[in-house]
């Protein structure tokens, strides 16, 4: 039972990760902020900071403890992105 909550945490994480590239990915090209919720991306890098300090605390080292980093990784790109395009935005005015 333990393995298969362990696999289906990993599905949630990785079903949760697909999406964050493609955010990037518009971020980037885009330069506007629009459509984007910094408070929104926020929550998000908490949730996975919380779930990765979940695991070490439980010491709980499965696959989804491996795919928390990418996504952390990932939604603080974004987070970065969006400052970008606000001084980008800010700058066209």
């Amino acid at each position: 039972m333990n393995e298969l909550a362990s696999v289906l945490e990993t599905l949630m994480i990785v079903s949760f990760g697909i999406s964050w590239p493609l955010s990037i990915i518009r971020s980037y090209r885009s330069r506007s902020t629009k459509g984007k919720s910094l408070f929104f991306m926020c929550f998000i890098f908490f949730g996975y900071i919380c779930g990765i300090a979940s695991k070490c605390i439980s010491g709980t080292y499965n696959l989804a403890f491996w795919f928390y980093f990418p996504n952390v990784i990932m939604v603080g790109t974004d987070i970065c992105l969006y400052f970008r395009n606000k001084r980008i935005e800010a700058s066209n005015k």
